[in-house]
């Protein structure tokens, strides 16, 4: 799957994504972009957006893009909170199809 992890996310979490092709928003130079901007921008090349941004679904419809979203929770965005959910999120990416919301930890 093509993945891209979301600016606020650690670039470190895209190496615990094996078996994926991850991109971040940084690396993309998308950093600092609007939430409807990013997701325009990244149909048609990703298959999953991971973020940690709860507000998303509710603010843009999730459904009508060509990709899934997957809503990481965890007590903040250092890796070692986010670790514990590489296998939450790994299924979740194993699992989507596009428009869908998915959420990976509490």
């Amino acid at each position: 799957m093509r993945v891209l992890l979301d600016e606020h996310l650690p670039v470190d979490l895209a190496l615990e994504l094996a078996g994926h092709d991850v991109d971040t928003v940084v690396g993309r130079g998308w950093a600092g972009i609007k939430n409807g901007d990013l997701l325009r921008r990244m149909s048609g090349d990703y298959d999953v957006l991971i973020t940690m941004d709860r507000g998303i679904e509710f603010q843009h419809p999730i459904e009508r893009f060509p990709f899934g979203v997957v809503i990481a929770h965890a007590a903040s965005n250092r890796l070692q909170h986010l670790r514990p959910l590489v296998p939450a999120i790994l299924a979740a990416i194993a699992s989507i199809t596009p428009g869908q919301v998915q959420r990976a930890g509490a």
